[in-house]
């Protein structure tokens, strides 16, 4: 079988959702933290605590860094080194404007100049070690050829590919032929990342990508926490046991939010995304309903009809 990843998404996959997900469903789940970033020159103190909090024991995590030239990510660096960091995940993928418009993310795939500094940077931290997460451009499917040359020279333990331009963000068709061209020009491993929502979807992957060395789902766990669980089990859960087990993973991380914020309002705003890519799995009628939920008393009313 496949490596499997279980890629970040921001504002979702915290220290809290990370530690019950694997309570929850085991395995050997690889995580990584929502991307950690500068700000005002220094790493951001919130996505310092996210990594190293207290959850994260037991759970096989590493940093993800998302950067704009070369100064920025010698701070993540040198602060993540510092906190005890071996492994590091460079984001080049991030699609969203906020981060493209600043050079970060798929945006850096554009920065030539910051790309050829790369490999000089990293080797100032020889005890780190590295893989990369990308786009296959910002905005041309063919703009990873500008990076790939420094990538090769690199030894990398993988390099995650969503096979879609940043301008896509999720939406639009994969673009296998030019995934097909990364691995073979790739000398380091390569991780197929893009629309993994089912365990067909990771078997699919797998027998058409046989040189694939992993899979990595996002949305897609969101969606279906047991997704990694099952493909691991070799057997699809019938929806009645994905149900059960979804709502015991959400029964505990509600109690940790409850016991851990500050009012019902932060409670609410804080556990309503768990179901946020979970319309299919949970039932639109349900879904909408936790949607417009603006209190606590109507949030546990739209849970319950989940199921029923």
């Amino acid at each position: 079988m496949k490596e499997l990843y279980i890629a970040p998404v921001q504002g979702h996959t915290d220290a809290a959702w990370r530690h019950f997900h694997q309570a929850i469903y085991g395995g050997d789940n690889k995580y990584f933290t929502p991307f950690i970033r500068c700000d005002h020159g220094k790493l951001r103190k919130q996505d310092l605590r996210d990594y190293t909090s207290a959850l994260n024991e037991g759970t096989d995590l590493e940093p993800q860094v998302i950067f704009r030239d070369m100064e920025e990510l010698e701070i993540l660096l040198g602060t993540l080194q510092e906190n005890g960091a071996e492994r590091v995940n460079l984001n080049m993928g991030c699609p969203f404007p906020l981060q493209t418009g600043k050079g970060r993310g798929a945006g850096f795939l554009k920065s030539i100049d910051e790309i050829s500094r790369l490999q000089d940077t990293l080797e100032k931290y020889p005890s780190l070690s590295y893989s990369v997460k990308m786009r296959l451009g910002f905005d041309n499917p063919e703009e990873w050829k500008n990076v790939m040359p420094v990538l090769n020279a690199l030894d990398l333990r993988h390099v995650d590919v969503h096979p879609r331009v940043a301008r896509q963000q999720y939406s639009g068709e994969l673009n296998l032929d030019e995934f097909r061209k990364i691995l073979a020009e790739s000398k380091n491993p390569v991780v197929f990342n893009g629309e993994i929502k089912t365990p067909e979807d990771i078997a699919g992957v797998s027998e058409e990508f046989t040189e694939a060395a992993g899979i990595m789902t996002a949305r897609g766990v969101l969606g279906r926490p047991s997704l990694l669980a099952e493909t691991r089990e070799g057997e699809e859960w019938t929806r009645e046991k994905r149900l059960e087990k979804m709502l015991d993973f959400h029964r505990v991380l509600l109690r940790h939010y409850t016991e851990t914020l500050c009012g019902e309002s932060q409670v609410v705003s804080k556990i309503k995304p768990f179901w946020e890519y979970a319309e299919e799995e949970i039932g639109r009628k349900a879904w909408k309903a936790i949607k417009k939920a603006s209190n606590i008393a109507k949030y546990h009313s739209a849970v319950a009809m989940i199921g029923n």
